[in-house]
């Protein structure tokens, strides 16, 4: 097997180590890219376990990017949310992949210091052991241990509890949708706690409000507003888009959940997803950064 091949084979999974690390996409790719120059320049021959040699490369340089980024999203215009990914259902027969990419937990994840963070996707996401993932980060394993505990601790306390199946979540989501687009205003506040959050993000690239929105009537005010024909045509306009012609709702798998992503003209605009606590929905985060929507 050549080097090439031997990198390739691990490719997936170090982009999967990298973005639930970073919480973005194309920083996960920067660093799986370093990454591969790093291999490319040693004698891989050498490289007893490439598996673990190139996690702990990719899991270092991850570190790093997030310790230098930290003070380009405290500058962030609004709220900054993770990057969505399309995910297929099934694909991944582990569960535990899949629930670790939600975007509910990675905006939980965002809140853990830099080595916190990476030890907890290591050993929560893929089950390395502790001594493993001390030599990842560079630390001993009873530090790594500490760690993950701390980190551990610290996501159960804030982690959302998804008590609906799949299924269940995106008719919701199909509901939800509905009742905004259809200016349902008294069908809308029903759908959400009394205490629900809307978490918007456009970056400064896109209308979306700057600060977290909270109680079920003013969301839903916001939402039907931005649904209507004039409130349409002013958020695609701050975006480029001068028609609305073309509008339509698809209800992806994303970031292991269902998802409602509203595309103009082909391309995402704005993507909602939800946080549903015994069958209302408790937060709805709104990403239109069309940066952040581009891989969708």
């Amino acid at each position: 097997m050549t080097t090439v091949e031997r990198f390739e084979e691990h490719r997936d999974l170090l982009i999967g180590v990298a973005y639930r690390i970073l919480g973005s996409a194309a920083d996960a790719e920067d660093v799986v890219q370093e990454a591969w120059l790093r291999w490319s320049g040693v004698d891989a021959d050498v490289v007893e376990d490439d598996r673990a040699y190139l996690i702990r490369v990719t899991t270092r340089l991850s570190i790093d990017r997030l310790r230098r980024i930290g003070a380009r999203r405290e500058s962030y215009v609004g709220e900054w949310l993770p990057e969505p990914v399309a995910t297929a259902p099934g694909v991944d027969e582990r569960v535990e992949l899949t629930t670790s990419v939600e975007l509910a937990l990675l905006v939980v994840l965002e809140t853990l210091s830099p080595l916190e963070r990476a030890v907890f996707v290591l050993r929560e996401a893929f089950g390395l052991p502790y001594a493993e993932i001390g030599e990842a980060i560079g630390r001993g394993e009873a530090t790594a241990r500490q760690l993950g505990r701390r980190a551990r601790r610290h996501v159960e306390e804030r982690r959302p509890r998804f008590d609906v199946d799949r299924a269940r979540r995106r008719e919701i989501t199909e509901r939800f949708v509905g009742a905004a687009a259809g200016g349902d205003l008294e069908g809308l506040i029903s759908m959400l706690t009394a205490d629900a959050t809307l978490v918007g993000d456009g970056g400064g690239k896109a209308r979306a409000p700057l600060r977290t929105v909270g109680g079920a009537e003013k969301i839903a005010r916001l939402l039907t507003s931005i649904a209507s024909e004039a409130g349409a045509r002013r958020f695609l306009a701050s975006i480029g888009v001068t028609a609305t012609g073309g509008v339509a709702v698809e209800f992806p798998e994303v970031n292991g959940a269902p998802a409602a992503v509203v595309t103009a003209g082909g391309r995402p605009v704005t993507l909602f997803s939800l946080v549903i606590r015994d069958g209302l929905i408790e937060t709805v985060y709104l990403i239109s950064n069309p940066e952040k929507l581009s891989r969708l």
